[in-house]
C-alpha cells in the first residue's frame, strides 16, 4: 500500500512538470538554432562561401538579422552591398541566403534585441532596446559586426531574448569578437 501510494506520488508530480521540461527543453533547443545560425554566417564568412549560383563572388560578408516586428522569424544574409546591414531590395530575392527566413513555431518569440548585451536580460530590455540587429562576419576575421536599429554605429555586444509560451526565458549573446554563447534567464 506505502509503495503504490509513493509509486502514484511520484507519477503524478512527473506528469504534472512534464509539460513545462518539455517546454524549457524546446526552448533550449531554440536558443542554441539561433546561436548556430549566428556561427553559420560566421563560418560561411571566415571559409569563402560562395553568394549565389554561376557567380565568383567569394568576398560576400554574412550576417544574420533580426527584428523584434518580425518576432517569429530571423534572416541569414549575405552583405551584397557591404553597408552591414540586412536588405531586402536590392537584388529579385533580397540578400536572403538559403534556408532563410527561418521560422520560429510553435510559440516561441524573440521578445527583445540589445546592443550592447547587458548583464543580463532586464537590464538589456531596460537599457539597451533594439528594434532591430544586425550581426555581420566579414573575412579574414571571426569578429563580429554588431549594428542596431539600421544605425552605422558599432557595439560591443548583443542580446536576443527568447521567450516559450510559459514565459520561460533564454538569451543569445553575441561578442564582438565573434564569441556566442547562450544564457538562461529570469521569467519575464
Amino acid at each position: 500500500m506505502a509503495v503504490t501510494a509513493i509509486i502514484v506520488v511520484v507519477t503524478g508530480v512527473v506528469l504534472a512538470n512534464n509539460g513545462r521540461f518539455g517546454g524549457v527543453v524546446q526552448l533550449q533547443n531554440l536558443a542554441y538554432d539561433v546561436a548556430l545560425s549566428i556561427r553559420q554566417a560566421q563560418v560561411y564568412s571566415i571559409s569563402v562561401q560562395r553568394y549565389g549560383t554561376g557567380t565568383d563572388d567569394f568576398s560576400t560578408a554574412y550576417g544574420v538579422h533580426f527584428e523584434t516586428a518580425l518576432s517569429q522569424n530571423y534572416m541569414l544574409f549575405g552583405d551584397v552591398d557591404e553597408d552591414g546591414f540586412f536588405d531586402r531590395e536590392p537584388l529579385p530575392n533580397g540578400e536572403n541566403v538559403s534556408p532563410s527566413p527561418y521560422t520560429i513555431r510553435n510559440g516561441f518569440q524573440i521578445i527583445g534585441l540589445c546592443a550592447p548585451a547587458g548583464s543580463d536580460a532586464t537590464t538589456c530590455m531596460n537599457a539597451y532596446p533594439s528594434t532591430q540587429l544586425d550581426i555581420v562576419f566579414k573575412r579574414p576575421e571571426a569578429d563580429a559586426y554588431i549594428r542596431k536599429n539600421g544605425q552605422s554605429g558599432l557595439h560591443s555586444s548583443a542580446r536576443i531574448i527568447l521567450r516559450s509560451p510559459r514565459n520561460d526565458v533564454m538569451s543569445v549573446v553575441v561578442e564582438n569578437n565573434g564569441q556566442i554563447s547562450v544564457k538562461r534567464e529570469a521569467s519575464q
